[in-house]
């Protein structure tokens, strides 16, 4: 940051600072404030005298130094009086010493700290330089900001005078400076993808600015956009050449030729050589070691030398393997903290759940990893291979150990394994993984005698087990000499004061209260979860089972207590009370989850265990009251629960009136943020639940109905994929039982999901079969939402009287069955219609209608899906101002309700309209945010609109390479699809292809 203006401090007042000081503002408006109030500075002659003092640094300026910088080579003739009688009136306003005179002239004087903002700006400037020396970017980064946020537009803004341009000259190149080396670390940092749009924006703002178009080209590439970064040379060199007459300097075309040749330094942020590299994120990620750690010195000895040699090696792996309850995890633990020292950039674990049916993704590991070691969140990639390569990147020339614990097989592994000299991975499994290349392979056995004895005594206490010796070798022995059998026993005995060891082992001597332990694999893990179980109070015991029966990866306090239909507080007890003897976990607070094998056996126990609820009841299956029931209250929680949600957000929509009715309650929420904060937060496990009902006839309906009511998941981003692959489950199951209503309901999601997707054919078609399953059925709201999805379809594919028929025919059944707000989604994507076929005065005035009817009915969300309509109403109307404002009122309600997906459009609408008032820069920068936050959502047919848009912005401000490149994109997504748009965007590139 070289050249800064300084400002040296003023001298400080005497007195202690008063609530009211004086406050001053020359980065913007010259202001003046005493706390709240804004004191009057006067004509804007007086305000340039101000500037110029409060610019002098606290040093007098004489009369004749004022006269030239208010006036210049031709003062008036009146000038010292003019002069004088300025500096009279900011005497009067300002506090008493602060505008003294001095030898002729005048001078600011007894600032207080923090009393000018240019002051600021130099301080925090100075900071972030010495946090940026230090290697501290996040903090340099933060300082930076702060300071550039203190800018108000034009400095010195409606100040006259030559002293004030030459202020403003200077003091806009330095904030520029700023700007850039903010810029420069947030490429350093990673934060490519977002540096697009603002450096987009700023260069067409200053389209000779070398050093901004240099930055541009790094993000753009780094965004995977190498096209468009030489474009933006292309365009750079073609415009010097134009106005200067000049080349890019050597910098940019070096820069240039390393995009080129795909230079891999350019991958991969770097700090330039004179600075200190940034400090590296240390993760300290290691499980808690057990306090109690007893035996396997061979093993420790052994894995500890392994370790040991990781210096000088390309990689060290160990991979450790046994059955269930061994202590793989145990040992593993205990090994990597004794190694702690050895590796001093820090230790890395994840536990993989290898062995459910739900084994951890690798893609999903690394992104935890990479951002355990420091990588933004928009820097990491999305494929398996680009994820697994900038993580061995960020570890080369770090010494990190990685713990990967409950691996499935060595291909869930490999791209886990950092692969660089210094590091070390230590892996634990079921199986032996002799296909690991490298790998120093150790086989786990039980305990020896000794070591489980000693194990024991040091959980139950050496007095105890004195005094029954023998007792407690009989329950070692029991438990198989398995490390968590052993635990788990002992732990009971420890904490019931009144039980013997010899008790103990006589409920041990029962082979009926154990799974077997005699054999191997899982069946000797769910004997030694037998101990555990069989030492349950019933009410813990039924807990304990009900709970292992619901799919998803945890369960929250009030699920809980839905599927062991007790009240929240019982639960918790229960709950709390399982944790405590390690049969379950505390995933977090409120919030349970089991192990895999020990949910397996839970699952076991319930088959076994449950039973009619009476003797009168006929008999059904063995053991299904007791499990179905749990199971259908479960469902009705969530059912009930996501049909709240969905009525807080949409009030006086219809579809809660026509979901399923449910026995269990759900809970209630006091505004809609809460209620979608529930809805996310459930997402994975409540689509869990869908799927796992859906396998049973009488609870077929139900499950695809909570589907339906949850279906802003579809729309979320994060969660879309799970939603689809749930409705295409959910769908197979209807068609298997031969049930038209659930089929038409299940479709009519599955609409939804391809309209979302931007797969349009599919989801016409699927439209067209719920409609006619659901009118067979006598299930109306389907054909209404179905009518309603095919018009807006048809827009889409330009079919506007076929997509005007499904329009009216859907708001006819709308109001068929009393649905205000449904029907005023038809009228809102009828107004689109309209717009389509040049009736604008029409589309507005229908827009506005369906306006009317959200917000008489208080429904904020899909009001905002009327504002966008109406928006691009106004648009094509040419009422540009009040475009703007829809489509902002808009994108505040979607942001605000997580909405990605119409976030996004908000974005590419508010484009259009800058593009249609002659803002490119401005619709650039709006289009580039779109694309970011549609990515991986609303399918590659809205990419292209967007990219469209793009490219004409970046023609309006010159950038005509990187223009052709979205529009070449663009159309390749067009001709891919069969889009008619892709003969508009051809259009768009024959007279710069002819020329």
């Amino acid at each position: 940051m070289d050249g800064v203006p300084r400002v040296p401090e003023q001298r400080r007042a005497g007195s202690s600072a008063e609530p009211a000081a004086l406050a001053f503002a020359v980065l913007g408006p010259v202001r003046a404030r005493r706390g709240d109030e804004v004191v009057a500075t006067g004509s804007p002659q007086q305000r340039a005298l101000l500037a110029a003092l409060l610019l002098r640094e606290g040093r007098t300026a004489t009369a004749a130094e004022l006269i030239d910088a208010l006036w210049g080579e031709e003062p008036p003739s009146q000038a010292l009086a003019a002069l004088r009688t300025y500096a009279s009136r900011l005497r009067k306003v300002l506090d008493p010493g602060v505008l003294v005179s001095e030898s002729g002239g005048y001078a600011v004087r007894g600032l207080g700290e923090g009393a000018l903002d240019l002051a600021v700006a130099q301080e925090l400037a100075a900071e972030a330089e010495k946090a940026r020396g230090a290697g501290d970017l996040c903090r340099a980064r933060a300082v930076l900001g702060r300071a550039l946020a203190l800018w108000e537009g034009e400095t010195l803004a409606g100040v006259p005078g030559p002293y004030a341009e030459a202020q403003r000259v200077r003091l806009e190149e330095w904030r520029l400076q700023l700007l850039e080396s903010r810029l420069d670390m947030d490429l350093e940092q990673g934060c490519h993808a977002e540096a697009v749009s603002e450096l987009t924006a700023l260069t067409a703002e200053h389209p000779l600015r070398e050093r901004l178009r240099e930055l541009l080209m790094l993000a753009l590439y780094r965004s995977g956009r190498q096209a468009e970064a030489l474009a933006v040379y292309t365009d750079t060199r073609q415009l010097l050449a134009a106005e200067l007459g000049v080349d890019p300097r050597p910098g940019l075309r070096e820069l240039q030729q390393r995009i080129l040749q795909a230079d891999p330094g350019l991958a991969e942020p770097s700090a330039p050589a004179a600075e200190p590299a940034s400090a590296p994120v240390r993760p300290a990620q290691l499980p808690a070691t057990v306090p109690d750690f007893t035996g396997r010195s061979a093993f420790v000895a052994e894995l500890g030398e392994v370790l040991a040699s990781a210096e000088g090696r390309v990689m060290a792996v160990s991979a450790v393997a046994g059955i269930g309850g061994v202590g793989k995890t145990t040992l593993a633990v205990h090994v990597a903290h004794q190694a702690r020292a050895a590796f001093p950039d820090g230790q890395l674990y994840v536990d993989l759940q290898g062995a459910g049916a739900s084994s951890a993704e690798p893609e999903t590991v690394l992104g935890s990893f990479l951002r355990a070691l420091g990588t933004a969140d928009p820097a990491i990639p999305d494929s398996l291979e680009e994820r697994a390569a900038l993580y061995r990147s960020v570890l080369d020339g770090r010494r990190v150990l990685v713990l990967l614990d409950n691996a499935r097989d060595a291909a869930q592994v490999r791209p886990l394994l950092p692969g660089t000299e210094g590091c070390a991975a230590l892996v634990t499994s079921r199986v032996r993984m002799v296909d690991l290349a490298g790998a120093h392979l150790v086989d786990l056995d039980v305990m020896s005698p000794d070591e489980a004895l000693s194990l024991f005594t040091k959980i139950v206490g050496e007095e105890r087990v004195a005094a029954e010796r023998e007792a407690a070798l009989d329950v070692v022995a029991a438990c198989g000499f398995l490390p968590l059998a052993i635990r788990i026993a002992a732990s009971r005995l420890a904490a019931r004061r009144t039980w013997t060891v010899s008790a103990l082992a006589a409920k041990l001597a029962d082979e009926r209260r154990r799974l077997d332990e005699l054999q191997a694999g899982d069946l000797a893990v769910k004997a030694t979860f037998e101990l555990g179980y069989g030492a349950l109070e019933p009410p813990q015991a039924r807990a304990f089972r009900l709970l292992g029966l619901a799919d998803g990866p945890d369960i929250s306090l009030a699920a809980a207590a839905a599927v062991l239909d007790l009240p929240p507080e019982e639960t918790e007890d229960l709950l709390e009370s399982l944790v405590d003897t390690s049969l379950l976990e505390s995933a977090a607070p409120g919030r349970y989850r089991y192990h895999d094998l020990v949910r397996l056996y839970a699952r076991a126990c319930a088959e076994r265990d449950e039973s009619p609820p009476d003797a009168g009841a006929p008999p059904p299956p063995s053991g299904q009251w007791g499990r179905l029931a749990a199971i259908s209250r479960l469902l009705d929680f969530y059912l009930a629960t996501a049909a709240g949600v969905y009525a807080t957000e949409r009030p006086g929509d219809r579809l809660v009136d026509h979901l399923e009715p449910t026995t269990y309650p759900g809970l209630r929420f006091g505004d809609r943020h809460e209620a979608q904060d529930w809805l996310y937060a459930e997402a994975v496990c409540l689509l869990a639940c869908v799927a796992q009902s859906a396998g049973r006839p009488e609870t077929l309906a139900r499950a695809i109905d909570l589907l339906w009511a949850a279906h802003d998941l579809s729309e979320s981003g994060a969660n879309a994929k799970g939603y689809e692959a749930t409705a295409e489950a959910v769908l197979a199951a209807a068609r298997l039982h031969g049930d038209p209503r659930a089929e038409a309901r299940a479709l009519t999601t599955l609409v939804n999901v391809h309209h979302v997707s931007g797969r349009f054919e599919q989801a016409g078609r699927e439209a067209e079969r719920a409609t006619l399953l659901a009118r067979q059925a006598g299930d109306l709201l389907p054909v209404c939402w179905a009518g309603n999805a095919l018009g807006i379809i048809a827009l889409y594919q330009s079919r506007h009287q076929d997509g005007e028929e499904h329009l009216s025919q859907a708001i006819e059944h709308f109001r068929t069955l009393g649905d205000r707000p449904g029907e005023a989604s038809a009228l809102c994507n009828l107004s689109r219609i309209h717009l389509a076929t040049g009736r604008t005065a029409g589309a507005v005035a229908l827009a506005r209608e369906g306006i009317e009817i959200y917000d008489a009915m208080g429904n904020t969300m899909r009001g905002a899906n009327a504002r966008y309509a109406l928006g691009l109403a106004l648009t094509q109307s040419g009422e540009l101002d009040s475009a703007a404002e829809r489509l902002h009122e808009a994108l505040e309600v979607f942001r605000d309700s997580r909405q990605r997906l119409w976030e996004g459009m908000s974005l590419f609408r508010l484009a259009e309209v800058d593009l249609a008032a002659r803002r490119p820069a401005q619709a650039a920068t709006r289009a580039e945010m779109a694309l970011t936050v549609l990515r991986g959502i609303g399918g590659e047919w809205r990419r292209g609109n967007v990219l469209t848009v793009l490219g004409r912005a970046l023609a309006g401000i010159g950038q005509m390479g990187r223009a052709r490149v979205c529009w070449r994109e663009a159309m390749g997504i067009y001709e891919e699809l069969g889009s008619p748009e892709a003969a508009e965007v051809r259009a768009l590139l024959t007279p710069v292809q002819a020329a």
